[in-house]
């Protein structure tokens, strides 16, 4: 989950959504919900924030941090939006503020923190920056393995990687270019990395963490309509989540695509898809 901080974040609040069992941090004033959890993922799921001010990022963790894992601060993301606001990959040349970032997190609360960086201008530029990482006392460190002006066509720099695997001592994650099960041997392997991340590979085909191989892109899109269903998940995350997989497998300007794109709700996600007994049931269920 990627919160871009900023005033935004003093108006979240959090509550128990009693009819699907989650516990929901909702925009003050509206009915979005910002990020929603539940008990049995406490502890697992690690919430990943952007920043560019130590003071909003403890006020923004602290609002989540007893529902949570552990806190991570994105400092990989290339995206404009992230740039434009010193967050993401633009902290990558502050390191001053990244020490500052992360020890005044890790000072007040009781979780673990995190963050992930991508790959500098050199290796020996990533090296020495994950070095005064490691000082700040964080407990491991997620690498992607590209540079600010790398493309995500362009293949990750798996080698860069194990450069800064060979130099730390805490846990490195390495991240870029995971895109079968068998991917997950082979950079944990060439990296020497202690565990690996995936993205896009998995918001493809999230069964591509089955040893027994993935499942079709059409299967795991009907599951995925169905879990959105079942927790109530957001439209907006939902379509695009939709869209990604479309213009991985197929095209958007095809009927399902332009279909995708116009739904104005999950009972219209669940009527293109085939789910309509499936969403009444759900709906039923909760009006009981």
């Amino acid at each position: 989950m990627l919160l871009g901080l900023g005033s935004y974040s003093m108006n979240i609040f959090s509550f128990h959504a009693a009819c699907i069992g989650t516990t929901d941090f909702v925009e003050k004033g509206t009915d979005d919900v910002v990020f929603r959890t539940c008990e049995e993922e406490r502890n697992r799921v690690v919430f990943q924030m952007g920043t560019a001010d130590a003071v909003r990022a403890l006020t923004a963790a602290e609002l989540v941090c007893k529902d949570v894992a552990a806190i991570d601060i994105n400092m990989g993301c290339p995206k404009s939006f992230s740039l434009t606001g010193g967050m993401g990959a633009a902290l990558l040349s502050k390191p001053e503020l990244i020490h500052d970032i992360l020890t005044t997190l890790r000072r007040n609360l009781d979780i673990p923190v995190t963050c992930k960086i991508r790959l500098l201008n050199t290796s020996p530029g990533t090296v020495e920056l994950a070095r005064r990482i490691e000082k700040t006392g964080v407990p491991a460190l997620a690498v992607h393995g590209r540079r600010i002006k790398d493309r995500p066509r362009d293949p990750a720099k798996w080698d860069e990687i194990a450069d800064v695997a060979a130099a730390l001592s805490i846990p490195v994650i390495a991240n870029g270019d995971v895109f079968e099960y068998e991917d997950f041997k082979r950079i944990k392997d060439a990296t020497g990395a202690s565990s690996i991340m995936a993205a896009r590979g998995a918001l493809w085909n999230a069964s591509i963490f089955c040893p027994k191989g993935k499942l079709s892109w059409e299967e795991v899109k009907k599951e995925y309509v169905r879990k959105s269903i079942l927790w109530d998940n957001d439209l907006k995350s939902t379509k695009q989540t939709l869209k990604e997989m479309i213009m991985h497998y197929s095209c958007l300007e095809f009927r399902e695509g332009k279909a995708v794109i116009k739904s104005g709700s999950l009972a219209d996600l669940a009527k293109l898809y085939g789910e309509e007994e499936y969403y009444n049931f759900i709906a039923a269920t909760r009006g009981a």
